[in-house]
């Protein structure tokens, strides 16, 4: 996702091509992904409170890791312990963690972690995939350990991806950001934000206008330093004009709208802009994206370089409905699907 002002004309873009449905939803389930290590009570808490948000069912998964070559343990008694205990574990879990008699599901599989999570991920579609950037190995390695990056690689649909770092979520958020570029991705997220911020919380509108690159051989003459700022300073412009369109339409359904707006290298500044947020919400590729390529540079950066969650989405086709909210006054751009 290249956040550039440069892709606006003067014209504020018109999101009003496509009304956002509200009896049906994009996510049947969000899936938890869960190990023995110290970061499964941190991944559960924000899946839960993505999945009550989003009023779906959420379940507990996790793989049991097989030997070398796919082969199980040479002691089956000793396996088949470990299969039970960690049963016995999950079903533990899933009952500390029901609220209000809730029930939540309970998935126990056997063999490699980033395969089993993506097949399920892919033969359970649409599902909200949440998982942490480390497992049971700890965050030693620097950005997401290997079998997340798998997983995110494999692209099988919306992934919500904690960092080791953050803590437990214990409400709802608070202060949700969405990276807009005036792209119909970037944009198709925006129900889905104001539905996780909920009434009462703050949407965070963000875009970075880049530093325009000029052609130069040997340092830029002074005109061309004046050039630069100019094609900036409009860039800036139309960007404003185009995020108070934007907040136009959502302000005034009990979500506090609010716009940055920032210049310089989006990779170093994104980061720095989504520590005032409790999550991120950012489609997997926005103006810039390419057929074939599932993520975009500024989505793939962030995974690697912030310290907050990430809730990418490979596509949104609908609002999920939720009770004594309208949101059939908000009209977003879809992006094509030939686009993907």
């Amino acid at each position: 996702m290249v956040m550039s002002a440069s892709a606006h004309s003067d014209h504020v873009p018109e999101c009003l091509e496509k009304t956002v449905s509200k009896s049906t939803s994009p996510f049947s389930r969000v899936v938890a992904c869960v190990d023995a290590s110290e970061f499964t009570k941190r991944v559960v808490s924000h899946a839960m409170i993505v999945a009550k948000a989003l009023n779906i069912p959420l379940t507990l998964f996790r793989v049991l890791e097989v030997g070398n070559a796919g082969k199980h343990p040479h002691d089956p008694v000793e396996w088949d312990m470990r299969r039970h205990e960690a049963r016995r574990e999950m079903a533990g879990l899933a009952r500390k963690c029901a609220d209000d008699g809730d029930k939540i599901d309970v998935q126990v599989v056997e063999g490699r972690a980033a395969e089993q999570i993506s097949l399920r991920s892919h033969d359970h579609r649409p599902t909200v995939t949440v998982l942490c950037t480390h497992g049971e190995s700890g965050p030693g390695t620097r950005g997401i350990g290997v079998t997340a990056r798998q997983v995110i690689e494999a692209a099988t649909g919306t992934v919500l991806l904690v960092p080791a770092s953050a803590l437990p979520q214990t409400s709802s958020y608070r202060r949700v950001m969405v990276p807009v570029d005036g792209s119909c991705r970037a944009e198709s997220v925006l129900p889905l934000a104001m539905r996780i911020a909920q009434a009462g919380g703050e949407l965070i509108l963000a875009h970075v206008v880049p530093t325009p690159e000029l052609t130069q051989i040997g340092p830029l003459a002074s005109e061309d330093v004046r050039l630069r700022e100019q094609l900036a300073d409009r860039n800036e412009r139309v960007v404003r004009s185009y995020l108070d369109h934007l907040k136009l339409q959502l302000a005034g359904r009990g979500i506090s709208v609010r716009i940055i707006v920032k210049r310089g290298d989006v990779r170093d500044v994104l980061p720095v802009l989504a520590k005032e947020a409790d999550l991120v919400v950012l489609s997997a590729q926005g103006y810039a994206g390419r057929a074939g390529a599932p993520y975009g540079t500024v989505t793939s950066h962030l995974m690697d370089h912030t310290s907050k969650p990430l809730l990418i989405v490979q596509r949104l086709e609908a609002l999920p409905p939720v009770q004594g909210q309208d949101y059939r006054g908000i009209r977003v751009r879809r992006p094509n699907r030939a686009a993907h």
